[in-house]
This record gives structure tokens, C-alpha cells and sequence, in this order.
């Protein structure tokens, strides 16, 4: 690895995520979808991976419980998600997909295959395959071991 790269590796993460969730928001549109915030995809995207508690989903997205539930209220109203009792914890709710969210949460993981597709055919399959496996893979504890205030874990746990 070269001392000093001339770019620092999170501003290509942030413009690879923007790239994705702009992408995404582009599928969902085609497909007959309103546009949601960047914060509504992201929870969105955690709901389809379990994180299904709004408290969790704050700590995992790094803001206050009160914006989350907020958003969530929202996906609620357009009739994306409900909240339910949770069966383990009668102080709290999960978020679950209603018929119609799972609809998106179906199309918006098709689009998303579609716009690694792309990027495989742009960048080359070996650069994309190379590129998933380096983010999946286990990069250990956060350097300095602490994560930021009112974050208690990380997204991998």
C-alpha cells in the first residue's frame, strides 16, 4: 500500500453509498414507488436484515430515537411497515413489512442486484466480486476501541 494515498478511502465509501442509494431511489421511482429519504432506505434495508426494534435501529444508524420513530411513523403512514408487540419485550414494538413493503423491500433488493450487475459490467466482475469480499469481510474492533456517543454497537454487532 502506497504511505500516502492520494484519496482517503471514506470519501469512496460515502460516494460508493451515494452512487447505490441514488441508484436505488432510481429503481424504485421506475418501479412506481415514491421517493424516500436516504434514512427511510436505510431503515428499510435493516428491517430486511432483522434489525427490527426502532431503538436498535437508531444505535445501528447513528441517530436519536426520536428521528427514528419519526421516519418510521412515516413508512407507517404510507403503509410500508406496521409496528407490532413484541413477543420478548412488552415495553417495546418490531417493525415489520406490511404486504405492501414487502413488495419495495422486493424490488428495491432487485434493483440493487441490477446496479451491482451494472457496476460489475463498468468495473469488471473480478473488481466488484474483490470489492464485496474486502466489505464482508471482518475488519476487527474499531481503531481505538470506542465507538461515537450514542452509538452502542456497530452495524456487524
Amino acid at each position: 500500500m502506497e504511505n500516502h494515498p492520494p484519496e482517503i478511502l471514506m470519501r469512496g465509501l460515502l460516494r460508493a453509498y451515494y452512487w447505490m442509494d441514488e441508484s436505488l431511489q432510481n429503481g424504485l421511482q421506475q418501479a412506481g414507488y415514491q421517493p424516500r429519504t436516504r434514512t427511510q432506505t436505510m431503515i428499510l434495508i435493516n428491517i430486511s436484515n432483522g434489525i427490527t426494534r426502532a431503538a436498535e435501529l437508531a444505535r445501528v444508524l447513528g441517530v436519536s430515537r426520536q428521528a427514528i420513530q419519526q421516519q418510521i411513523n412515516e413508512l407507517e403512514r404510507d403503509e410500508l411497515v406496521t409496528q407490532i408487540p413484541d413477543p420478548t419485550d412488552r415495553r417495546a414494538n418490531r417493525i415489520v413489512f406490511s404486504e405492501r413493503g414487502s413488495q419495495l423491500i422486493n424490488s428495491a433488493l432487485a434493483t440493487l442486484r441490477q446496479s451491482e450487475q451494472a457496476l460489475a459490467i463498468r468495473l469488471g466482475y473480478e473488481t466488484v466480486s474483490g470489492l464485496r469480499n474486502a466489505l464482508m469481510a471482518d475488519w476487527g474492533p474499531v481503531i481505538g476501541g470506542q465507538h461515537a456517543p450514542g452509538r452502542k454497537r456497530s452495524v456487524s454487532g
